[in-house]
C-alpha cells in the first residue's frame, strides 16, 4: 500500500477540491487524516489506487511525498497495540503514521507508515502491502 501526504492550503474547499478529484476517476479513499497548522493543511492517505492517485496529485499541481505502508492484523484486545509499537520502538524502528482501517470482534488491521520498512518486517506480521524492489 502507499501513503500519500499532501501539503496544500489550509482554506474551505481545498479538501472538498483533492476529494472530489479523486472520485471522478473512480478512486476510493481507505484511510484519511487531515490537519491545519498557521494556514498550512497536510492530508495524509491511503487509496484503492495508488497510480491514480498519483496522477490526480500531479494534475492539481499538489506537492506530496509518497511512503510505503505495512498492514498488520492484531487480535481486539487490550495491549495489543502497546505490544506491537513496543517492539518496533525496540527494534529502532519510528512510526510516521498509523491508520486504524478495520475494526471488529475478531480485530484490527492497522495501516503502519515506518521510516524502515525493511526492519520492522521481521516484527510484523504483515497482511498486505509491497516494499520497493
Amino acid at each position: 500500500m502507499t501513503e500519500f501526504i499532501v501539503d496544500m492550503e489550509n482554506q474551505p474547499g481545498r479538501l472538498a477540491a483533492l476529494t472530489e478529484a479523486l472520485a471522478v476517476f473512480d478512486v476510493n479513499i481507505e484511510a484519511l487524516t487531515a490537519y491545519g497548522h498557521n494556514g498550512e493543511g497536510t492530508v495524509r492517505l491511503i487509496t484503492s489506487d495508488a497510480p491514480t492517485t498519483r496522477r490526480v496529485l500531479d494534475e492539481a499541481a499538489l506537492n506530496f511525498e509518497e511512503h510505503t505502508v505495512l498492514t498488520v492484523q492484531l487480535p481486539h484486545r487490550p495491549g495489543e497495540l502497546a505490544r506491537l509499537t513496543r517492539l518496533l520502538a525496540d527494534a529502532g524502528v519510528n512510526i510516521d503514521a498509523l491508520y486504524v482501517m478495520r475494526a471488529n470482534s475478531d480485530g484490527i488491521e492497522l495501516a503502519i507508515s515506518v521510516d524502515q520498512p525493511l526492519s520492522a518486517l521481521p516484527h510484523l506480521d504483515v497482511v498486505g502491502g509491497s516494499l520497493p524492489g
